[in-house]
C-alpha cells in the first residue's frame, strides 16, 4: 500500500457487544483485526506462545491438547495480579506482532483494531490509532450478555468486569462511543452512520498523503 490504513481502535468490557459490533462493520466492508483472536490462535494447539506459557507457569497451564487451560490461568490471575503482569509480557508483544503484519496487509478503506483492553494496555499511545471506538452498555448487561454465553458463571463475569477499566475510564479515550444497550437493530443503525463517518475520514487521510 501507498500509505497506512485508517485504523479505527474497538475496545468495550466483557459483554459489551464488541463482537456483534465489528460483525456489522465487516459486514459493511471494513477489514477488522481480532486481538482476541491472535490470543486463541497463540495458545491454542500448536501455539506460537504456549512453549514459553508453559517455560513460566509449568506444564499444568496447558490442557491435555497442548492449548492454554484458560479456567486454570484464569484462576491464577485473579489469584495474583503479578501473574497476569506476567503473562501479558509474554503474549501482548506477539499479538502486537501479527496484528501488524494484518494491518499492513489491509486493503480496506478502514481497518477495526479490536482490543478490548486498550485503557489497561496502555491506551492508545501504545497503538496506531486513527480513531478510537467504544462499545458501551450498562455492566448489568454486560453480566447478563456474558452469562448468556453459556461459559462463565456470574460469579465469574462479574470479576472479570472489576478486573477491567471502568466506563468512565474507557470513555475518557474514545473519540465514539456506541451505545449498544439496545437491540441489534438499533446497533445495526448507529454502526452505519459511524461506517459512513470513517469512510469519510479514511478518504481525508489517503488525501493529505496518509
Amino acid at each position: 500500500m501507498s500509505s497506512a490504513p485508517f485504523v479505527v481502535g474497538l475496545t468495550g468490557g466483557v459483554g459489551s457487544g464488541k463482537s456483534t459490533a465489528a460483525r456489522f462493520f465487516v459486514e459493511l466492508g471494513a477489514d477488522l483485526v481480532d486481538t482476541d483472536a491472535i490470543a486463541h490462535r497463540l495458545t491454542g494447539k500448536g501455539g506460537a506462545a504456549m512453549p514459553a506459557l508453559m517455560e513460566a507457569f509449568g506444564a499444568e497451564i496447558a490442557a491435555a491438547d497442548g492449548s492454554l487451560a484458560r479456567p486454570e490461568m484464569r484462576r491464577r490471575i485473579f489469584a495474583d495480579p503479578a501473574q497476569k503482569k506476567r503473562l501479558e509480557s509474554i503474549l501482548h508483544p506477539m499479538i502486537r506482532a501479527e496484528a501488524g503484519k494484518a494491518i499492513a496487509a489491509s486493503a480496506a478503506p478502514y481497518l477495526l483494531y479490536a482490543i478490548p483492553l486498550l485503557v489497561e494496555s496502555g491506551g492508545r499511545a501504545t497503538y496506531a490509532l486513527n480513531r478510537v471506538l467504544l462499545v458501551d452498555c450498562p455492566e448489568a448487561l454486560q453480566c447478563e450478555r456474558a452469562v448468556g454465553r453459556g461459559n462463565l458463571s456470574e460469579e465469574e463475569v462479574w470479576k472479570i468486569i472489576h478486573s477491567q477499566a471502568s466506563r468512565a475510564e474507557r470513555s475518557k479515550v474514545a473519540d465514539d462511543i456506541l451505545d449498544n444497550s439496545g437491540d441489534e437493530a438499533s446497533l445495526l443503525q448507529a454502526v452505519r452512520i459511524l461506517h459512513e463517518r470513517y469512510l469519510r475520514l479514511a478518504g481525508e487521510k489517503l488525501r493529505d498523503g496518509g
